[in-house]
């Protein structure tokens, strides 16, 4: 019997995605697809499929719906939380994903290390210290902050789609942390060449 990839210190029983509903099945074949495998957080959370399906159905609704945010805006949110949250899965995970969507291995590991050394637009450098503020002090988020927002070009919609990223980042940095989640390791080394 081979032994099943690292995913938690937890012993959760996670089932072979074979076994899940037909649903989820079907949304595991798609991310095997796509990403060529399927992520850590995915089978993590697959021990407990009603907790599954709503965190898929969110994730994609944050990270991929409609919106006033880019795909690599929503991306650096989640690098720029899991960055401050020093969480080792997202920073591995969605670092690889700023590569991509911006073809830029740099600025990917700049929003890993540091994003205030990058050379950002300033609706870049807004969302990020908003999206920072809002996971390093909460409590003090004021109407300014909101302002500074819109005077950059960030419509109020776009404000909230701000918030809700990185308000589930800082959600998913504490389920990885509490569980040692670990990223798959093809994101290691995935999209270090520049396009």
């Amino acid at each position: 019997m081979s032994q099943r990839p690292y995913v938690t210190a937890l012993d959760l029983a996670l089932p072979a995605p074979e076994a899940l509903p037909e649903d989820m099945r079907k949304y595991f074949a798609v991310c095997q697809d796509r990403l060529g495998m399927i992520p850590n957080v995915l089978r993590a959370y697959s021990c407990d499929v009603e907790q599954l399906r709503p965190f898929s159905r969110l994730y994609n609704a944050l990270m991929f719906g409609e919106s006033g945010l880019t795909a690599l805006e929503r991306e650096m949110i989640a690098v720029v939380v899991s960055s401050a949250n020093h969480c080792f899965y997202c920073l591995t995970a969605h670092g690889a994903n700023v590569r991509e969507y911006a073809g830029d291995p740099v600025l990917g590991e700049l929003m890993v290390m540091n994003y205030r050394a990058a050379d950002l637009s300033a609706r870049h450098r807004a969302m990020l210290d908003f999206a920072a503020r809002l996971t390093e002090t909460p409590d003090r988020i004021e109407a300014a902050d909101r302002q500074h927002l819109r005077d950059v070009g960030f419509r109020d919609k776009d404000i909230w789609d701000i918030a809700n990223v990185a308000g589930f980042y800082n959600m998913t940095n504490r389920v990885a942390a509490a569980t040692d989640m670990q990223p798959n390791a093809d994101y290691h080394g995935a999209h270090r060449t520049p396009r």
